[in-house]
């Protein structure tokens, strides 16, 4: 009970010392010491339950409370609240029960209230759905968060899904050994990779985002290159000339915010020799159409069902933007001379296009790989 109350000191009146915390003017030592003086002072009781609690104090700051475990179990990949007693994982491509739970809807919202207030987000009914990024918490992972307050909900707690990237993302020769794809079809893709335009696509956590990171560390040091992309899920390992930027919704007051679309269009205005947005999802399309059909060799990632379908679906986006009609954007599609198609971290197709036929009124492709 005293952690409730410890935690909600801190998320009240002394919110300011965890802001200080999360942005680095106070130490982790500091902040522990002036913990341990708030528990003396506040919460009467003998040494050693006093140390307890600031103990339980600092797992709960520092890490992620209960489901700091399954942050670091390298075998999951996502993590979803769907109420304080149920908690659901993605391990190893399967869902399944997390098998932890939180003591009580209060401890579960007040969780929810403690991680938005630690990246600096604001979760009242005026911003009832947030997504933001983690950066630095963990060694291993950035960590990218969705909440979903009980005001769009149907019911009445919260949402909170959790997508964990590996900061030490899998190179082209991992994914050879964990058999998403052989050597051959690898050395293939590296290098229509570096010599035209790619498409890849898929379904959720198909491993569309893990080929493209790997791909991307295949270029030669002497491209430049910008990733543009809405969660920072696209890093880079080795590549001295890779520059990244990444969308930022409107909250709170201000309501400043860029999304793809801005920041695809700044980058359209840079000195690149290769420019990647790491999932297309609206407008932004038609910018990487401008780009690739201008000679500019390109990358991203799209959900579609199959590799024929996927420029399809770039052209449905890019008609959000387009005064062309869909014939003419298909026309401009050859400019992508790569798609791949992704299904369960396997690469199951690979098809090159060989441009609009007029009779069919359709593009052409070659298959070049299929599984």
């Amino acid at each position: 009970m005293h952690l409730e109350e410890l935690v909600q000191d801190y998320l009240t009146q002394k919110q300011s010392v965890l802001m200080q915390v999360k942005k680095g003017s106070m130490s982790k030592e500091e902040f522990l010491e002036e913990v341990r003086g708030h528990i003396a002072h506040y919460y009467p009781a003998s040494a050693k339950q006093q140390e307890k609690l600031a103990q339980s104090f600092e797992q709960y700051v520092f890490g992620y409370s209960v489901l700091s475990p399954l942050i670091d179990d390298r075998e999951i990949s996502d993590i979803r609240v769907v109420s304080y007693d149920n908690v659901r994982v993605k391990r190893l491509g399967k869902r399944m029960d997390a098998g932890i739970c939180f003591g009580s809807e209060k401890e579960y919202r007040q969780f929810v209230d403690y991680v938005a207030t630690r990246n600096q987000v604001n979760v009242s009914n005026v911003n009832a759905i947030q997504r933001f990024t983690d950066n630095d918490s963990h060694p291993e992972f950035i960590l990218r968060f969705t909440v979903s307050m009980p005001l769009v909900n149907t019911y009445d707690q919260p949402y909170l899904c959790i997508r964990k990237v590996p900061k030490d993302f899998p190179m082209l020769t991992n994914l050879m050994d964990r058999e998403m794809l052989s050597r051959e079809t690898a050395e293939m893709l590296a290098l229509r990779f570096r010599s035209g335009s790619t498409l890849i696509c898929g379904g959720n956590s198909s491993g569309k985002t893990t080929l493209l990171n790997a791909l991307k560390e295949t270029l030669p040091d002497n491209m430049a290159v910008l990733v543009t992309q809405q969660a920072d899920e696209l890093t880079t390992l080795y590549h001295p000339d890779m520059m990244f930027l990444h969308s930022l919704p409107g909250a709170g007051e201000s309501q400043v915010s860029y999304d793809l679309k801005d920041i695809s269009i700044a980058g359209l205005t840079m000195d690149v020799d290769f420019f990647i947005i790491g999932e297309v999802k609206g407008a932004e399309a038609l910018y990487l159409l401008n780009a690739a059909y201008t000679g500019q060799i390109c990358a991203a990632t799209i959900h579609a069902p199959s590799a024929d379908k996927a420029l399809e679906k770039l052209v449905d986006y890019c008609l959000y933007e387009s005064k062309y009609n869909r014939d003419e954007l298909m026309k401009m599609m050859d400019c992508f001379q790569t798609v791949v198609f992704m299904e369960h971290y396997r690469v199951k197709q690979i098809y090159a296009c060989r441009g609009w036929d007029p009779k069919t009124k359709d593009l052409r492709y070659e298959k070049l790989f299929e599984l």
